[in-house]
């Protein structure tokens, strides 16, 4: 694959120069943990359904690194070729993601949720060569899905399955028989593979993709160099050491998880606790067992957890922090967050097009949390601009724009999105004002997504299907508030003369086009017409200020 990063090149001298790019990799980190200390624990990955319960040291870490690495490479994966994992938070996404970059590869990472529609586009548009699935999860078979959808994909040689049994051994495609059961990193050419393909610190290392308002997924393309030059900071602001244990239970297919679940423990010769399936009373016990003291995730986590704390009784005495991002926090929540989990709740504003990109500090006063979501990280520059593209005054609501060290390389294959002029300024699409202190609050989005409990719906994908409804005029998807999610999508509908709509039709006809379930609506209004424009354009403020209203 030939990655057209054009965003990367241009401002390499400048970020080295301020000392924002430092020139390593994952790789560098890596080899750092296992010879400073390679008896420590590492990495605790726990399977909430089956109580399976995996840890590796630094050192049993790079071993199966290793392992893996030689073995992608006799499934033919090479320098620049692409691996897509659609994985819950286990151990062989933290360890697929570290093979890959012991031959330079580049892992894609795809969100479980995902289903045919979804990933036929990324698989296609990526080019993945191998794809990592697990024989089932959550009650779905995501072997069959995968092996369906190949012979779609001229690309994609192999589809490689975690848990796959034949005859009750590991079938000839598993994981375990290609990957991470023979010892690879002890055949004779070992050696050779693990060294002659390492990646430079500009390389494409991740391809991840996000929702927007084009129609279709986006590649977001990054560098170790940019990665790490977030990382580094965000732990920093954070005062996160090598004394840390950070449990993850936010999808590692998020930026999230992967930057600071899978990466930030690493770079910190810290440890990692993943947890695949957020249950808060499970949550409880692997931060009190293994005294975790810092997680990120989104307002439902800290909901739910700051519930189920209460409700039992119990305490969390190692969480110093809790990361709170992807939608406003309540004001209530920050409040009773302090009290019953006894942590500082900070709030923080970020895309994966450039990791977090604002914080609140750990010195701020509460009310900064649930009034901001932070000041820029260093490195990082924001400011809030009109259409004309000149400040606007203190206060005052409008278009964000951020030129950060931690800004993507583009998007794959449609450097005409990349949304960033030559001075560096890239346009999050978000409208957010900024006060005297310089610190933001996101207050809309220009751009037409929904998030829902931290995952992006893609609207106008959406929007798009159910207009091929034969009962379907008019539709626009919009949010409306929801307590523990933050926001929910609802379809406002005019039918075709003569034809009704329901929301069972809804999800009917969304679930027949192979949609990931949390992409679906949840509520449908039907009317006569759409609030609109001398032009034709919907006015969607004025559908979301309806159904901010308390009904009738």
């Amino acid at each position: 694959m030939d990655f057209d990063a054009v965003l990367l090149a241009p401002r390499r001298a400048a970020a080295v120069a301020q000392g924002h790019w430092r020139d390593r990799t994952i790789n560098d980190a890596l080899d750092a943990c296992v010879a400073a200390c390679p008896d420590q624990l590492a990495l605790t990955a726990v399977q909430v359904e089956s109580g399976q319960v995996t840890r590796f040291t630094y050192a049993e870490m790079a071993r199966m690194a290793d392992r893996i690495a030689v073995g992608l490479s006799r499934l033919g994966v090479g320098r620049g070729d692409v691996v897509s994992v659609q994985l819950p938070n286990w151990w062989q996404f933290t360890l697929s993601y570290l093979a890959c970059s012991r031959i330079g590869a580049v892992l894609n990472p795809m969100m479980h949720i995902f289903r045919e529609h979804e990933l036929g586009f990324m698989l296609q548009h990526g080019e993945s060569k191998v794809v990592i699935v697990p024989k089932t999860f959550r009650g779905f078979d995501f072997e069959q899905m995968l092996l369906g959808l190949q012979p779609r994909l001229p690309h994609l040689q192999h589809v490689v399955v975690i848990g796959a049994q034949q005859g009750g051994q590991p079938a000839p495609h598993s994981f375990e028989a290609l990957l991470s059961g023979p010892a690879w990193e002890e055949a004779p050419d070992a050696r050779d593979i693990l060294t002659r393909s390492r990646p430079t610190p500009d390389d494409v290392t991740q391809l991840i993709y996000t929702s927007g308002t084009t129609g279709e997924p986006k590649g977001v393309m990054h560098s170790a160099n940019t990665l790490l030059a977030n990382i580094v900071p965000y732990a920093q602001r954070l005062n996160l050491s090598e004394r840390d244990t950070v449990l993850m239970a936010s999808p590692m297919a998020h930026q999230t998880g992967f930057m600071y679940g899978l990466m930030m423990p690493i770079v910190l010769r810290g440890r990692a606790v993943l947890q695949d399936i957020w249950e808060a009373k499970k949550g409880i016990e692997l931060i009190r067992a293994e005294e975790a003291s810092f997680t990120m995730a989104s307002t439902p986590f800290l909901t739910d957890l700051t519930r189920t704390v209460a409700d039992a009784g119990t305490s969390v005495p190692s969480l110093k922090t809790f990361l709170c991002a992807g939608a406003p926090i309540p004001t209530p929540l920050v409040e009773q967050a302090r009290t019953v989990l006894g942590c500082k709740i900070v709030s923080a504003w970020g895309m994966s097009e450039n990791g977090a990109v604002t914080l609140t500090r750990l010195d701020d006063d509460d009310e900064r949390a649930f009034n901001t979501d932070g000041c820029p990280l260093p490195g990082v520059e924001v400011k809030v601009v009109d259409v004309h593209g000149a400040s606007v005054p203190t206060g005052t609501v409008g278009e964000l724009l951020v030129r950060s060290c931690s800004n993507f390389g583009g998007y794959l294959k449609r450097p005409q999105w990349n949304a960033t002029d030559a001075e560096g300024w890239f346009d999050t699409g978000d409208l957010a004002r900024l006060d005297e202190r310089g610190y933001i609050r996101i207050s809309g989005r220009s751009k037409d997504v929904i998030i829902r409990g931290g995952e992006n719906i893609p609207v106008v994908e959406i929007e798009s299907l159910l207009y091929r409804h034969p009962a379907v005029d008019k539709v626009a998807i919009v949010p409306y508030p929801d307590e523990r999610l933050g926001e929910r999508a609802c379809a406002v509908v005019v039918p075709k003369p003569g034809q009704t709509l329901t929301l069972d039709d809804v999800v009917a006809y969304l679930k027949a086009q192979q949609i990931a379930m949390q992409y679906i609506p949840e509520r449908v209004i039907v009317q006569d017409a759409l609030p609109s424009t001398p032009s034709g354009k919907i006015q969607k403020f004025k559908l979301r200020e309806m159904l901010r209203q308390p009904a009738a």
